[in-house]
């Protein structure tokens, strides 16, 4: 690790890295100010998906562990993932779900 680098910046590249495919494209750039540390995080666009995960949970992960870190060093830590240029593309279609639903416990009714 890169001894000028802070912790915080030096997990988050670590993590990010082993998650993408483009681990040249990685970038993080670290800012304080007033309100803590802003850790700023720029990716190849076609790994957007790996760094946020379904339903963003690798992205909430990435942050907890950030907290902890930060915690470790009294430092408050927050993490912004830029979005690549043109935004986010099309949208994709809501996840249509064909699994079966057990009704039977409300089958026979009354109302």
């Amino acid at each position: 690790m890169n001894r000028n680098m802070e912790q915080d910046q030096a997990f988050l590249e670590v993590v990010v890295k082993a998650v993408v495919n483009n681990p040249n494209d990685v970038k993080v750039t670290r800012t304080v100010d007033e309100r803590g540390v802003l850790l700023t995080l720029d990716i190849n666009p076609s790994d957007m998906g790996y760094v946020i995960g379904r339903q963003g949970q690798t992205a909430r992960a990435i942050r907890t562990l950030l907290k902890i870190v930060g915690a470790k060093n009294n430092a408050r830590v927050n993490l912004k993932i830029n979005e690549p240029e043109g935004g986010r593309g099309p949208a994709r279609p809501a996840v249509v779900r064909n699994d079966e639903v057990d009704t039977s416990a409300v089958d026979n009714l009354d109302i």
